[in-house]
């Protein structure tokens, strides 16, 4: 297909193939220095730790509307097992088959290609389907700790959850920032809260999941110019859905993850941390957010957790 002249205009001002490298396989993962953590240590006050991660079950966020992407079925192999023979200690087992994008996830960089091409300008075809991806695959993430940083657009609004049809755009965000009297800067992970979540929770998921606020295809040159490390919400899609550009899906991720070579994560629940953060008044954080690094895998579940 043709892309759009304003799709790929923003694609020449975000891309940042070549910046760290030809080798390179992490992105803007490269901007979290050891300065950077060092920094994010001291954003720890109270010790308050708020876990960000859904529960993994048949009661996830999916609903079909993407094949194959099915929600966590826990299976139990071994059920108090006496493996070494009668009267010795038990064991109990379990597997689990899932989508890894099915829950609270990140997307790697693999997860989205365009024009015949990943991050960094390497083939698309380099996605095979006996490996997965050989370059910049989840498990070449080493780590994924950083300062946090909540953009409670939400609550910045004084609303409860953006409207369905609301674009969250860099006057937005900018909102949020002297909402929480903070300011972005480079090696961050910015998690962006739209109050969707909120319908997932009270068991509406088909609600949660379309339509759905999101990021606006103006929101990745925001985080290119402030060298952002990845970003994460609270909803299914990531960036508004129905997009915003006619006939053109997941222009987003494509900027992020392609053009910027950046993570971004999805199913975040910022409910609780939203609520920790007014009370604290404190919209930064440590944040540990590591990936199960499936080899090969173009996303993967996480479980972060922020520490205030």
């Amino acid at each position: 297909m043709a892309f759009p002249a304003e799709f790929l205009d923003l694609a020449k001002r975000v891309n940042n193939w070549g910046r760290w490298g030809s080798d390179d396989q992490i992105g803007t993962l490269n901007l979290i220095t050891d300065e950077v953590v060092r920094a994010a240590a001291g954003t720890v006050r109270s010790g308050r730790r708020v876990a960000l991660a859904l529960p993994l079950s048949q009661q996830g966020v999916q609903t079909g509307m993407i094949p194959g992407r099915v929600n966590a079925l826990h299976s139990m192999i071994a059920i108090n097992w006496e493996l070494f023979g009668p009267g010795t200690i038990a064991t109990s087992d379990d597997v689990v088959t899932m989508g890894l994008q099915a829950g609270t996830h990140w997307d790697a960089l693999t997860h989205i290609s365009h024009s015949g091409r990943i991050y960094n300008g390497r083939p698309a075809d380099t996605i095979t389907a006996h490996k997965g991806a050989a370059f910049s695959g989840i498990d070449k993430v080493p780590h994924i700790v950083s300062r946090g940083v909540l953009l409670d657009v939400a609550r910045a609004r004084g609303v409860d959850g953006l409207a369905s049809d609301h674009a969250v755009t860099p006057e937005d965000l900018e909102a949020a920032e002297e909402f929480g009297r903070v300011k972005v800067r480079a090696g961050d992970i910015v998690l962006v809260r739209t109050g969707q979540m909120r319908l997932f929770l009270a068991g509406d998921r088909q609600g949660y999941a379309v339509p759905a606020p999101g990021l606006s295809v103006r929101c990745p040159e925001w985080f290119h110019a402030r060298d952002v490390a990845a970003v994460a919400n609270d909803t299914l899609t990531f960036e508004i859905f129905p997009p915003e550009i006619d006939n053109l899906m997941l222009a987003v991720h494509a900027l992020h993850l392609v053009e910027m070579g950046m993570l971004q994560g999805q199913n975040w629940n910022l409910q609780e941390l939203s609520e920790v953060c007014a009370e604290e008044g404190q919209y930064e954080f440590l944040l540990s957010a590591m990936p199960e690094p499936f080899a090969g895998a173009t996303g993967t579940p996480v479980a972060p957790v922020a520490i205030l």
